[in-house]
């Protein structure tokens, strides 16, 4: 038999009835209850009145709202932890993390929503715009094959290929993508000191600076290579690789250069034996040229090389094996002809050594003063 539940208001008039003179029996009997069932009733509500029984009701009502929402805050506060993590700003993120949360916790859509404060319209939104699905397998196959430029130099690439985009747009899908790069670099913690003002960089040919770079080959042998650099256009004008450069491979190198271009009034260089040699040293002077030494521990003096260097280990050294001394020449010679005639460069808005030198030869003398130290 189906056991019957008696509300509070209910077992009052049975205890009034039990009051007014009828049997126990014929109560407990009437409603098919125990007298231990009708004792433990006269317990607990004997000598109540009905308002007692409203305000009874209420309190019970009421106690079990609190545990409710009680109940409802901490789940509320454990989905904000685990999802606090995560920047939820914008909409489209919104709708990740209220899947997420009706998923795991199963709650409700609208509870969901209100608990992220997400407008519950937006969850039931889709896109209607171009996926440009083209355009992003596109933009992925340029990065795998420069593994190592950002996405303002793929911008102007896809912009050479015809495709119509801004570069904001290229940066949206390239954070869509997941092709950001990270450069794991120590900040500076000291304050550089001040030094003399160097002259202007005005034209091409003005500044040049060079720079030794090392690596090895894959049987482990070391090589060097001599990095040539025109500070004013940024060409790489060359990279001599040897196994064992000294200063009278710089002074040939510089010989090979001037036979085609004009000597630089101005190199800069550190302090490495192979340009603070009695060989440099004669060549700069039958050259008219003034040679401008680093100081010491101050590689920011020569910034332009070192910035050079960086680019050459981070895209063409880190990114080849190397068999053989030959192997090495070719391949870097290739990669120097790219940097030159292909690569965009953002300190020249974009535009290639080569086309940056032409565009400052048609400006003439006057508006060429942008020069290239900025």
């Amino acid at each position: 038999m189906k056991r019957k539940h008696y509300s509070v208001e209910q077992i009052v008039a049975v205890l009034k009835q039990a009051e007014l003179g009828m049997a126990v029996g014929d109560i407990v009997r009437q409603l098919g209850i125990s007298e231990q069932t009708f004792y433990r009733w006269k317990k607990q509500y004997s000598g109540m009145q009905s308002e007692q029984v409203k305000e009874l009701k209420q309190l019970q009502d009421e106690n079990a709202r609190l545990k409710k929402l009680v109940a409802e805050l901490s789940l509320d506060k454990a989905i904000l932890q685990d999802v606090g993590r995560k920047k939820v700003g914008r909409p489209a993120l919104k709708r990740e993390v209220v899947r997420y949360i009706m998923d795991h916790y199963g709650l409700a859509l609208a509870r969901a929503c209100k608990l992220i404060r997400q407008v519950r319209s937006t969850q039931y939104l889709h896109s209607r715009k171009d996926p440009k699905l083209a355009l992003r397998q596109r933009l992925k196959e340029l990065a795998q094959v420069r593994t190592r430029w950002g996405y303002r130099r793929l911008h102007i690439l896809l912009k050479r290929e015809g495709w119509q985009l801004g570069v904001n747009q290229t940066y949206r899908w390239y954070c869509l993508e997941q092709l950001q790069l990270r450069a794991w670099r120590n900040k500076r913690r000291k304050m550089a000191v001040t030094r003399e003002q160097r002259p202007a960089v005005t034209h091409p040919n003005h500044a040049w600076c060079m720079d030794f770079v090392a690596d090895q080959l894959a049987d482990g042998s070391k090589f060097r290579m001599l990095t040539i650099l025109d500070i004013y256009t940024r060409e790489a004008l060359a990279i001599e690789v040897g196994a064992g450069l000294r200063g009278e491979h710089v002074v040939a190198a510089l010989n090979r250069l001037v036979a085609h271009r004009a000597a630089p009034a101005y190199l800069r260089v550190d302090n490495g034996s192979e340009f603070s040699g009695h060989l440099l040293d004669l060549w700069a002077y039958h050259n008219k040229c003034k040679i401008d030494f680093s100081r010491p521990g101050k590689p920011t003096d020569n910034s332009f090389i070192e910035s050079f260097n960086g680019s050459l280990r981070d895209e063409c050294l880190n990114a080849h094996w190397f068999t053989s001394l030959a192997d090495a020449k070719q391949v870097i010679e290739a990669w120097r002809l790219d940097y030159n005639e292909s690569r965009p460069h953002a300190s020249l808005n974009g535009l290639t050594p080569q086309d940056y030198a032409r565009r400052m030869a048609n400006l003439g003398p006057k508006k060429s003063s942008l020069n290239a130290e900025n």
